[in-house]
């Protein structure tokens, strides 16, 4: 064998060596693909994926799409050619991993979190929804954590409406630390909570802060929260986690409380998260999404205003709708029932 043959072989196997090594040493990022949707207006195992009682409910037709993204999971690595292959895919993005996965976090931290963004995706969703169909509720505080080493522990749970102080009625967080900083160290503390839907009073002996022994605290952080009259379960799978279901949850919602059925003949997709008061805002992963929903037959989809910008150009067969607020969605989606308002529904160009 020659010098030059053998030159030719040896680079061809630093080559391959090269090559392999490169394939398996992970890249710290990770992968937004399309994922799974899911009609809210359908059933699970003879469940229906919404339900609600304590209020008058009419029946639904058509299809609310929940769309998802399928990620890299936390505990996965991605390698070189599996993120150079993404983002060359038109459906497919490429982030740091630290974007999705804040640094030190565990995997049930990440899960834990997803969780929480769910859950408080749903009560902002039915807050919303209920609203917007005119029925009665009340804005009060809820407890979000409850210090396990606090005086409340064991007396006040977090997901508990605050509805009354010392027998004063509350509308917002700052009530309730008011009424509490009226207190002196070691007084009773009264409070009146909506837990499941029912009232019941929880004295709390006040213990003094860690960082000022002469403030009186009781061991809990609040948010805003709502209370009402309906009672709604949401059956989805549990793995979906994150906040950016809550448009198509509000959406859902208002079908069933609403005696004109919102999407009859349509298959309406979408995402957006969304607060009490029904604005929608943006979320990641848009176009992935979408193709989500294309693939799995929605005619349209509902995109929140300030993601349009992130909406790639390519041609699709699925019509997109802008929207900023519920009230705007709901309108949107009977004029797409009407032929003679269908060209006044605006979209993203």
């Amino acid at each position: 064998m020659t010098k030059q043959t053998w030159t030719a072989v040896v680079s061809a196997i630093l080559f391959v060596v090269c090559a392999a090594v490169i394939a398996m040493v992970p890249v710290n990022y990770v992968v937004w693909a399309p994922g799974s949707t899911t009609n809210l207006l359908g059933a699970s195992n003879g469940r229906p994926l919404v339900a609600i009682s304590g209020v008058r409910t009419y029946p639904t037709s058509g299809d609310l799409m929940m769309t998802t993204v399928a990620v890299t999971r936390a505990d996965a690595e991605l390698s070189l050619p599996e993120a150079l292959y993404a983002y060359w895919m038109p459906d497919r993005e490429v982030l740091p991993r630290e974007i999705v996965y804040p640094p030190g976090s565990s995997i049930g931290e990440v899960q834990q979190r997803e969780t929480e963004q769910m859950d408080m995706s749903q009560s902002e969703a039915v807050a919303a929804a209920i609203q917007a169909a005119g029925l009665p509720i009340q804005r009060v505080p809820i407890v979000e954590s409850v210090a396990t080493a606090g005086p409340a522990n064991g007396k006040i749970q977090a997901g508990d409406l605050l509805v009354k102080v010392d027998g004063k009625n509350v509308t917002t967080p700052e009530d309730v630390a008011s009424l509490i900083e009226g207190h002196r160290v070691g007084d009773e503390v009264k409070f009146t909570i909506d837990r499941h839907q029912k009232t019941t009073e929880v004295d709390v002996v006040t213990s003094g802060s860690n960082t000022n022994p002469g403030r009186p605290v009781v061991g809990i952080t609040m948010g805003s929260g709502y209370r009402h009259s309906a009672v709604v379960e949401f059956n989805v799978d549990q793995s979906i986690g994150g906040p950016s279901g809550g448009l198509m949850f509000a959406l859902a919602v208002y079908d069933k409380l609403s005696p004109k059925n919102l999407v009859t003949g349509l298959r309406v997709a979408g995402s957006g998260m969304i607060d009490g008061t029904g604005k929608i805002t943006s979320v990641g992963a848009i176009d992935a999404k979408i193709s989500a929903a294309e693939r799995d037959g929605a005619s349209v989809f509902l995109v929140p205003e300030s993601n349009c910008a992130d909406v790639s150009a390519k041609p699709r067969n699925i019509r997109l709708v802008k929207m900023s607020g519920l009230g705007q969605a709901i309108d949107a989606l009977g004029d797409l029932q009407d032929p003679a308002h269908q060209a006044e529904v605006k979209g993203c160009s």
